[in-house]
């Protein structure tokens, strides 16, 4: 069988399900400083059980939508899960070439292509099920179709332009899983991905009292026309229960989605703006900083432009290779943010790339190391 072609565009926005809308207002709009750029209209929220807001900047769109009455997709969601990702939108070139694409190669679409009109045109669309946990996956063609979304109402200022934390878009998608080895399988052969990068490692040598080390492997899947990339962990023997990886299946009730990493154009200046708008970050141990220079030197990175002072008091990793590197950094998880189990494991990374379009080995086991240690003060606590 040949190789799956859906012409896949882009990642064009996420769908977070959660308890609490206006909590999440306050965070995107007063924290984050994503606009709110559209609502769903009356009529969405009778016929979808829901009410939703829409947030964005650059090309980065994320609908937030709760529970309005019972027997929407909100609700039934929410009562399997904490608050999460519940659906992921893929721009299409050809809705109708991608539907007989996906039924060739065995996609399991949940519903025929449907036609949504409003006020702003005609868009095209369909979803399907996915080895994601409850994460589906919705194709739109929107050539021609000037709003956001059919049933969203925009509003002011319109989405397009850059925010103060000068987001431009999504980087990648990270997802957990109890055994990863179907959603590879199902990337490659369902949605055309190929495989871009991996890594394996264990804890074992850093360990403390309170644990004995846990591990992961990652694999990062990624679809080359249009750059999108798709991150996949599972847990790492030994200690397979104790891994932060198998730990966001208990919370999560399931695999699915963990984080989405969003691009930005100055990361020093995002972390700052943020920070001084209260935000938290995951923390990093000053070992890393002390190590930071010989790592680099190993890997090449003989010269960055950031000051490795700055980088050490905002928290900001850096990793990369002789052609280039990348800074990253990872808000704390929703459950941490909002101290509340219900708002659940996921968290945002926020990613600027020099030059390097890896995922940073050490960059990884860093962000491991530290998801390891929230969660051992959490149950310490």
């Amino acid at each position: 069988m040949s190789k799956p072609d859906l012409g896949i565009m882009k990642l064009l926005g996420a769908h977070y399900y959660v308890r609490d809308l206006e909590r999440s207002r306050h965070f995107y709009v007063d924290a984050l400083d994503l606009p709110l750029v559209g609502h769903s209209s009356a009529a969405l929220e009778a016929r979808g059980k829901q009410r939703s807001l829409v947030f964005g900047a650059g090309d980065c769109l994320l609908v937030c939508s709760t529970p309005d009455g019972q027997g929407g997709r909100a609700a039934r969601y929410l009562a399997k899960h904490p608050d999460g990702i519940g659906t992921l939108y893929l721009e299409v070139r050809d809705i109708g070439h991608a539907f007989k694409e996906l039924e060739r190669v065995g996609g399991t679409p949940i519903d025929e292509v449907q036609v949504l009109d409003d006020e702003y045109g005609s868009l095209e669309t369909f979803s399907i099920t996915t080895p994601f946990g409850d994460t589906t996956f919705r194709f739109m063609d929107r050539k021609g179709y000037r709003g956001l979304f059919p049933g969203m109402v925009p509003l002011t200022p319109a989405q397009g332009g850059l925010n103060r934390c000068q987001i431009q878009g999504f980087d990648h998608v990270t997802s957990n899983f109890q055994t990863m080895r179907p959603a590879l399988l199902w990337l490659e052969h369902v949605l055309g991905f190929s495989p871009l990068w991996d890594v394996e490692f264990h804890t074992s040598d850093v360990v403390t009292k309170q644990r004995d080390g846990s591990g992961l492997r990652s694999r990062v899947m990624w679809h080359p026309e249009s750059a999108i990339k798709f991150a996949n962990n599972e847990p790492y023997r030994p200690h397979f229960k104790r891994s932060q990886i198998n730990l966001f299946n208990e919370d999560h009730r399931g695999d699915g989605v963990q984080h989405i990493a969003l691009s930005t154009v100055d990361l020093v200046q995002a972390v700052r703006e943020l920070r001084a708008r209260g935000v938290h970050f995951m923390p990093t141990p000053g070992a890393y900083y002390d190590a930071l220079p010989g790592r680099l030197n190993e890997l090449g990175v003989t010269h960055f432009e950031e000051d490795p002072d700055e980088l050490r008091e905002l928290g900001i990793l850096v990793d990369g290779h002789a052609g280039g590197y990348l800074l990253q950094i990872f808000l704390q998880d929703s459950a941490g943010l909002y101290q509340s189990p219900d708002a659940g494991p996921f968290f945002f990374e926020l990613i600027q790339r020099k030059g390097d379009n890896g995922f940073g080995a050490g960059n990884f086991r860093a962000l491991f190391e530290s998801i390891e240690r929230e969660q051992n003060t959490l149950k310490a606590s």
